[in-house]
């Protein structure tokens, strides 16, 4: 328990030096790092940090990676927003004693774009595709039977043809379980550098005043703005009700403080049977603004299915409404686990 509350305590400190308020809205970038990824987790609107396990834990609570203790890969495609897209791919191996490492990379899918330029402004005839992406390195070990900590490494990138910009961020993440049937979860998330864009592309050329007929124009690149990253701490407790051995339900709820948005109140549920048939439930709640939320409910079910005695097949999938956009997001995940 005194490890616990250590650990608990340095998280609280980092997310302190790190919190702001609604008025700071809109005012990071990089939001690629709060696109959520794996059906299970979406479909409960991610509020099972406090006992989420093995390599889907990754994102939501690195602390989770080595309590499953298993060796993991993991697949996970979602519908976004207006034709984008977002593939993560994830591999987690256990490393017994020493804990368990894993290897992430979520990337988005933006199509092509045609060229316009103030000389083409209907288009070039050219096309580029944005590039941004996440890629991470984790950490994570089993301290005692109750107490689980875990770091999550990540590289952040985004291009815009010659223009781009890099960071680096740290995610810090607890579980603690007091019985076979209670939870608790603490995460901080993207703790890191400030980023600014920098290329080619922001370069200007203009005529020079007072030069002679004929010489060639100058150039001026703009100093750009740094911005920070939405970093955020969360706070859960999940408990799981066992009416029989073959019927169980997961309830989680999250407390989350971020530092350039409103707080969220975030709720879940998973019924389970036999362990190998889910079907899953969320809300994620604004405590201020509740219209502005661009989310809605989240559902979804999954299949848990064991290919041999050593292999296991996971298929999930979950729906999330979309409130301000036709359609809905469709995410869809397969993952393979040695026992």
């Amino acid at each position: 328990m005194k490890k616990f509350v250590t650990i608990l305590s340095f998280l609280l400190a980092i997310t302190l030096l790190q919190a702001g308020d609604t008025s700071r809205k809109g005012t990071t970038g990089a939001e690629q790092l709060l696109i959520p990824v794996g059906a299970r987790s979406i479909a409960t609107a991610g509020a099972f940090i406090a006992n989420t396990t093995g390599v889907e834990a990754i994102y939501y609570n690195p602390a989770g990676l080595a309590v499953s203790g298993k060796s993991e890969l993991m697949i996970s495609y979602m519908d976004y927003l207006a034709d984008l897209n977002v593939t993560y791919l994830a591999a987690a191996a256990n490393l017994g004693e020493f804990g368990a490492i894993g290897f992430t990379y979520k990337s988005l899918d933006f199509g092509d774009i045609p060229v316009t330029t103030v000389d083409a402004p209907d288009g070039t005839g050219a096309t580029y595709s944005p590039g941004f992406y996440t890629v991470g390195l984790t950490y994570s070990k089993v301290i005692t039977d109750r107490v689980a900590f875990g770091v999550n490494f990540k590289y952040i990138h985004e291009g815009i043809m010659s223009t781009s910009a890099e960071g680096a961020a740290l995610d810090f993440g607890v579980q603690y379980t007091f019985s076979n049937n209670l939870f608790l979860g603490v995460a901080v998330k993207n703790i890191g550098t400030n980023m600014s864009y920098s290329g080619q592309d922001l370069q200007v050329k203009t005529d020079v005043p007072n030069s002679r007929p004929g010489s060639q124009p100058g150039a001026y690149t703009p100093v750009t703005e740094e911005f920070q990253i939405p970093s955020y701490f969360e706070l859960s407790m999940a408990y799981r009700f066992d009416f029989n051995a073959e019927n169980n339900l997961l309830l989680g709820t999250s407390f989350r403080n971020n530092n350039a948005m409103e707080d969220q109140v975030i709720f879940g549920m998973e019924y389970a049977f036999m362990q190998n048939f889910f079907l899953r439930g969320g809300y994620d709640l604004l405590m201020q603004n509740m219209d502005d939320h661009t989310f809605g409910f989240t559902f979804g079910a999954g299949v848990n299915y064991s290919l041999s005695d050593n292999l296991g097949f996971v298929f999930d999938y979950a729906y999330r409404e979309v409130k301000e956009f036709p359609d809905p997001n469709h995410i869809f995940t397969l993952k393979l686990a040695l026992q």
